[in-house]
């Protein structure tokens, strides 16, 4: 799993913006409103994320869980990319007023706000339509049009790792996470590099409507519901020696034994090596350590369990390897900001989501 920023504000509540505009058990039902908000000099790639990953989810009875819209600083027209085409925005800025949520992708033509992280009053107009309490994303470099609004003062942020220190450095005052592939702060998410934007977005649908309908998506854009590690595996470092052995097999030994004590030293045995170059080259190619990844699966396979059965806290907790239903609750309350109990109840509204077998992550 995705290293975050756990905030209580980020944790799933019946009473989020995201729940009570897109529950298919509300009354009025609405799908909830993405608007993607498409500057010149934009990437294609990062600009047709939302649209892949939020236009697949819908409900038992077939409804579009989201409604995806683009749209531009300026009145309907084209809006140059940085390959040999444009796009066609069919949506001016006051789009912007519509939205649920709104995500800015990367561009490579954002000029002051990039040079200076000062925005033009073209886009100080647009983002000035955005209404109080709407949840803002940003793919890559998006995250400077974030922060030269003073969205991200005195908050968790990431970027691509290529351009943390810079982004550090024109805007002291945010907390830039450069290892990270996303940062979850409530309401205002922040991601890596190009397609760290698939693994926020996905997180997003996690978020809003569980795990069962997130990896869904997952499974229908042929992507892993969960990326393991952070920004860190993707820095150029000198080629290791062809002869190091992976921790792959280890990973997916531990991904069948959840639910029993699994210590480090067995974990290292797999791979036929001793605990401390296991722990190294574990946390080289994960990202994180053994012991975090342990826990990150355990809430995932306790996330699941929650949603797609009718298991007891305590079944619960024991299956996903925590033992009790005190120690589920605490690592549950510290990554997700939620109690068990509570989890289920928002993502069981429905009375039977997320059915089906468990799907193994982070392999």
């Amino acid at each position: 799993m995705a290293p975050v920023a756990p905030s209580p504000s980020s944790s799933p509540s019946p009473s989020s913006s995201s729940s009570s505009s897109s529950s298919p058990s509300s009354a009025g039902f609405r799908p909830h409103r993405v608007v993607v908000l498409a500057l010149d000099g934009l990437l294609p790639f990062e600009l047709g994320i939302p649209h892949r990953i939020f236009g697949r989810p819908r409900d038992a009875r077939g409804r579009h869980l989201y409604e995806v819209v683009t749209c531009s600083v300026r009145p309907p027209g084209p809006v140059e990319t940085d390959a040999d085409f444009a796009v066609h925005v069919a949506h001016g800025p006051e789009a912007l007023a519509t939205a649920d949520t709104v995500i800015v992708p990367a561009s490579y033509e954002l000029g002051p706000v990039y040079e200076r992280g000062e925005l033009t009053d073209e886009l100080a107009a647009a983002l000035a339509r955005v209404r109080p309490g709407t949840r803002l994303a940003s793919i890559c470099t998006g995250v400077y049009v974030l922060a030269a609004a003073g969205r991200l003062d005195g908050r968790p942020a990431t970027t691509h790792w290529a351009d943390a220190e810079r982004f550090q450095r024109l805007f002291p005052r945010v907390e830039v996470d450069p290892d990270v592939l996303f940062v979850d702060d409530g309401d205002i998410l922040t991601s890596a590099g190009v397609a760290a934007g698939i693994d926020l977005c996905l997180h997003m649908v996690r978020r809003d409507h569980g795990t069962a309908v997130a990896n869904d998506v997952a499974r229908r854009t042929v992507v892993p519901p969960h990326r393991d590690g952070g920004q860190a595996q993707y820095i150029e470092r000198p080629v290791p020696d062809p002869q190091q052995a992976s921790t792959s097999a280890a990973r997916a030994w531990a991904l069948t034994r959840l639910h029993e004590p699994i210590q480090l030293r067995d974990m290292a045995a797999r791979e036929a090596m001793s605990v401390r170059t296991f722990t190294r080259r574990f946390r080289e190619e994960a990202g994180v350590s053994p012991g975090q990844w342990l826990t990150q699966q355990r809430v995932e396979r306790a996330r699941h369990l929650l949603e797609s059965t009718d298991l007891s806290v305590d079944q619960v907790a024991r299956d996903a390897g925590f033992g009790t239903a005190q120690s589920m609750r605490q690592h549950l309350q510290a990554a997700l900001g939620v109690t068990p109990t509570a989890y289920r109840r928002t993502f069981r509204a429905d009375g039977r989501r997320g059915s089906g077998p468990p799907v193994p992550v982070g392999a």
